[in-house]
């Protein structure tokens, strides 16, 4: 789709929206609309409480990015040309341009929401000057998916039954942690995966346990590894910087608290849980709130299938991405996400 025809169906959605004369009316392209994290969150805050906050002065006309029928990884690069004020997706979906936001999304870096809430505050600084640097915007949240976890349509009892196999990755730098476990990283869309997994094109799958829930992927997977491979899928909320700097300061501090308490902050709150219920309707071991349980094996990593991965993550895989963003990055990550995780990255 051309900048043209993106700009001309932009303009088309703020029109149907209306506005008032005086309101600041935002351009907004959110994450998957079939997901929880856009219907239970992004949806209502854009929608709803943005307006609220600021008394009508600012509202939103807000999209998907799959339904302006762009990619994942072009929502920051048209941000970053202005081709729409805010901008939603995951951090991994942009790592193509810039290695260094990898260090966001580490595998197995948190085994738990606060944790990983830790990790993502200590690298904001870092994902602040990169997406300043990088796309000519501001982050005004990052909120989680729950944990990437593992799907398999092929039977699997440990962590070292993935070798071999070919594992659907769900960023760079799991990708290269499953090559460093023996399996096979491959690329595929999040939307193709079901037919993937079917086909037998990929063993095993890695994306939210809710995420794969609501898509359906249990019925073409038998097994469930709910160990967070892939990490916990940040989805950054930018906006362009030029468009940013042209708000008054009022509207600034209004949408910038509005993002942190009213979208990012119920997120995390319910992170944990979310996991929890996800787990139990994908396999039926629990009560499932969201509607019918499904009967996946549930696979439980065991403390060597943990102590195995972290000791790849920090022998082989942070190491190699280090060398791959160089600069000052890996010191800045030791500094910051390494000193609240407990992670040590050696730096020359």
């Amino acid at each position: 789709m051309n900048r043209l025809v993106l700009l001309s169906a932009i303009s088309l959605i703020a029109f149907s929206a209306g506005t008032s004369a005086k309101a600041e009316e935002l351009a907004v392209v959110g994450s998957w609309s079939g997901l929880p994290l856009h219907k239970q969150y992004e949806a209502p805050f854009w929608n709803e409480k943005l307006p609220e906050l600021s008394g009508g002065d600012l509202t939103a006309a807000l999209t998907t990015h799959d339904q302006m029928g762009i990619s994942g990884g072009d929502v920051f690069r048209l941000l970053s040309q202005g081709v729409f004020d805010v901008g939603m997706t995951v951090a991994d979906y942009a790592v193509s341009d810039s290695v260094a936001l990898e260090g966001l999304d580490v595998p197995l870096i948190a085994t738990d929401a606060p944790t990983a809430q830790k990790a993502v505050e200590a690298a904001r600084p870092m994902v602040d000057d990169i997406y300043r640097d990088v796309f000519n915007a501001k982050v005004l949240g990052i909120a989680p998916y729950p944990p990437q976890v593992v799907f398999c349509n092929a039977d699997i009892g440990s962590l070292d039954d993935l070798k071999g196999k070919k594992v659907r990755a769900s960023g760079r730098m799991t990708a290269k942690f499953l090559e460093a476990l023996g399996a096979e990283g491959v690329n595929v869309g999040f939307g193709e995966v079901p037919g993937a997994l079917q086909r037998g094109v990929v063993d095993c799958a890695i994306t939210g346990a809710g995420s794969g829930y609501n898509a359906g992927w249990w019925e073409v997977s038998t097994h469930l590894m709910p160990l967070p491979l892939g990490g916990w899928d940040p989805v950054v909320t930018a906006i362009n910087l030029d468009k940013w700097n042209a708000l008054s300061d009022e509207q600034k501090a209004t949408l910038e608290k509005g993002v942190k308490e009213g979208l990012e902050a119920p997120a995390w709150e319910t992170a944990q849980n979310a996991l929890e219920n996800d787990v139990a309707c994908l396999t039926g071991n629990g009560e499932c709130p969201y509607g019918d349980a499904r009967g996946l094996i549930l696979v439980e990593a065991s403390e060597d299938d943990q102590e195995k991965a972290r000791n790849v993550l920090i022998t082989e895989v942070l190491p190699d991405w280090a060398e791959r963003a160089g600069g000052d990055w890996a010191k800045r990550w030791s500094d910051s996400v390494g000193k609240v995780t407990g992670v040590k990255l050696e730096t020359n």
